[in-house]
């Protein structure tokens, strides 16, 4: 297709806003940008697609998030509320988790895929748990993710939580579903893997050591890592170390390895972290929900951490993790010069492009150039003051909205258009939803408080 009458936002390292010019898509890849005249001449046979003047941008991503957790919308929690971050663990998520089916599995997903689509995040590499249905669960989610449409990197979080079997059938699912995946040469485009961790507290030595035996050398591992002041405490009396070094010492930290969170690492982390080229995300939302603290991202990324930035479940718009990530740096510090627009536009755009490309051998995803990844998203905004690549940030921290999103594309594919979903029923998953949630949250009050 030739889509014409688009503001262009590049993004890449010197983003551009390009008018007057046409994208043309062949195969799911952007393959050139030039007059509108001059393709639809080279190619009269193309469907041309009137953007209407609309901001023509990358999609975004989620570097870090759990499908799992939709039906905790606007369930409440049985008992005394949660007083700190593991009784939270506790009361809330790991009684969730198993509460699910394969059904709840497969709907959970579902829900937050139809809200990535609704809100313009073309990829997202989740982090799943459901220790009362482990087997084949990756595939339930897959299948889900190739019905929508959009990209994602899958795994299971392997936990001693719930005891040596399932933290077993755990390792078995990560492996499985990757040589699956290897199997079928990655030729899919749109599913990657990675190896699952709940994190260091819930995982003993030698479930560790069975984890990373069973985790191919080319995988990189998705841990939680020093959420709460708890796992770090956990791990000093445990094992005599800090968790990043822990994990080192396994052979956890490595390139293609995602770790979330990181709000309790100290300088020696930091610099393990550094010297190992592992990812570290922020979820600012969920840290301010959960109240364990602010992370050191400004300092992170001055001293070359590769930083990401993900929801942790929450709502797949990710243009209000921008916001929440650009205040409550400022608010912590009591100081606004704080974490500026284009720190946050590091970890959202630049660093998650970068991640993604890595996982998709080379694929170029998160900017418009020839041979980048068709994954756009067309956003109504209608700006009154001027609008210049140099500001744009900021036009998204204070201007954007969640509903300006019109249309959503992933490899040269609409998913959305015109509001309206192309590959997902939402009013049927919606409905169905509603009664799987309601027999989780009878499960979930079933477990006692």
């Amino acid at each position: 297709m030739i889509i014409n009458n688009a503001r262009i936002v590049t993004w890449g390292q010197s983003n551009e806003i390009i008018t007057g010019k046409s994208l043309l898509i062949t195969d799911g890849r952007i393959q050139q940008i030039a007059d509108h005249d001059v393709l639809s001449n080279r190619f009269p046979g193309e469907e041309v697609i009137d953007a209407g003047n609309m901001l023509l941008m990358p999609g975004n991503i989620c570097a870090h998030t759990h499908f799992y957790g939709a039906f905790a919308r606007g369930m409440a929690i049985p008992g005394e509320p949660a007083a700190d971050f593991v009784q939270i663990l506790q009361k809330l998520w790991w009684k969730l988790d198993k509460a699910l089916d394969e059904e709840a599995v497969r709907y959970s997903a579902l829900v937050c895929l139809l809200d990535a689509i609704r809100y313009g995040t073309t990829t997202l590499i989740d982090h799943h748990a459901s220790p009362n249905c482990i087997d084949g669960s990756l595939d339930i989610i897959a299948g889900a993710v190739e019905e929508a449409g959009l990209r994602a990197s899958l795994c299971y979080e392997v936990t001693d939580r719930d005891g040596w079997k399932r933290a077993s059938a755990g390792i078995d699912e990560n492996a499985r579903f990757l040589q699956k995946l290897r199997v079928n040469g990655f030729g899919n485009d749109l599913l990657r893997g990675h190896f699952g961790l709940h994190a260091s507290l819930t995982l003993s030595d030698q479930t560790l050591q069975r984890c990373v035996e069973a985790c191919p050398g080319e995988i990189g591992f998705h841990t939680h890592v020093a959420e709460g002041l708890a796992d770090e405490l956990d791990s000093i009396e445990k094992y005599g170390v800090r968790v990043i070094e822990r994990l080192a010492r396994f052979g956890v930290l490595k390139a293609n390895s995602i770790l979330a969170h990181g709000i309790h690492l100290d300088d020696r982390e930091i610099g393990l972290l550094i010297g190992s080229g592992a990812w570290l995300t922020h979820q600012p939302r969920s840290n301010m929900n959960n109240a364990v603290g602010v992370a050191p991202i400004e300092k992170m990324l001055d001293m070359g951490v590769r930083v990401g930035l993900g929801n942790d479940g929450f709502s797949n718009a990710m243009w209000e993790e921008w916001k929440s990530a650009y205040l409550v740096h400022k608010d912590h510090a009591g100081d606004p010069r704080r974490m500026n627009g284009y720190q946050v536009l590091q970890m959202a755009v630049l660093n998650n492009s970068q991640l993604v490309s890595e996982l998709y051998n080379g694929l170029c995803v998160g900017e418009i150039k020839p041979g980048a990844a068709a994954d756009l998203i067309f956003v109504d905004y209608k700006e009154f003051t001027p609008l210049t690549p140099g500001n744009l940030p900021w036009h998204i921290l204070f201007g954007f909205r969640d509903g300006m999103v019109v249309s959503t594309m992933v490899n040269g594919k609409f998913l959305m258009k015109d509001r309206k979903f192309l590959t997902l029923d939402e009013q049927e998953i919606s409905l169905k939803a509603k009664e799987i949630a309601l027999k989780v949250w009878k499960k979930v009050e079933g477990q006692g408080s």
